[in-house]
């Protein structure tokens, strides 16, 4: 028999989906995931694709070359200023506000931006990246990039979930990452199909909680 859930675990686990407004707000994909990279380069596009397969991989979720209702919904933009964006065909038709979103990124000297749109469900159907290439991003290697942002668009995190630690582990003289064991057992918990797509009720992050404890020991490892 389990033991019973770590209290501090289900806290950290509310934390992570309890938005800066004081909600908690928790959703998952509901769909296959089908990427498209811009304003990069053909080995930035395989990166980011490779990233996104591999975290698709750990939570069990598909991915495929088109989504029948959107073709692509799990769009990157890159760009090495704002103003770029506003030259993109059709991207205000995915984002509307876009020429009000632009001059706000810019003037908060932002680097990174999501967009999430959701199914009659609540589940996620649409995440949309926008990442401004700059000196910041440089010193960050092309794969610990891609894997960070892929992540980020996997589930509905809070605002502020990885102000304090981040999910992601630097592999020493390697430039490389890898996603930290206990953020891997949660993803994984995230999307079990007893859990719902979405859900506001703080009481969901005890049922999380357990899933991981369970992961976790099933793994032999509680390792954080």
């Amino acid at each position: 028999m389990a033991e019973a859930t770590p209290p501090d675990s289900a806290g950290r686990i509310e934390a992570l989906f309890t938005r800066s407004d004081g909600s908690f707000r928790f959703a998952r994909w509901g769909r296959p995931l089908a990427p498209m990279v811009y304003g990069t380069n053909d080995e930035g596009i395989r990166i980011v694709e490779e990233a996104l397969a591999s975290l698709a991989g750990l939570t069990g979720l598909a991915t495929a070359e088109l989504d029948p209702e959107l073709g692509a919904n799990f769009l990157v933009f890159f760009c090495r200023d704002w103003d770029e964006l506003t030259e993109v065909p059709n991207l205000a038709k995915l984002i509307p506000d876009l020429d009000r979103l632009v001059p706000t990124l810019s003037g908060a000297g932002a680097n990174q931006y999501r967009i999430f749109g959701f199914d009659g469900t609540g589940a996620i159907r649409i995440c949309i990246t926008l990442i401004r290439y700059d000196d910041d991003l440089q010193q960050v290697s092309a794969q610990t990039l891609a894997v960070s942002q892929c992540l980020m668009g996997l589930l509905l995190w809070s605002d502020r979930a990885f102000a304090a630690e981040s999910p992601i582990a630097l592999i020493q003289d390697t430039g490389r990452c890898v996603v930290k064991p206990w953020f891997q057992a949660l993803m994984r918990a995230a999307y079990d199909a007893a859990v719902p797509a979405a859900s506001a009720d703080a009481a969901l992050a005890l049922r999380l909680a357990a899933r991981v404890m369970l992961i976790e020991q099933a793994e032999g490892s509680g390792a954080s």
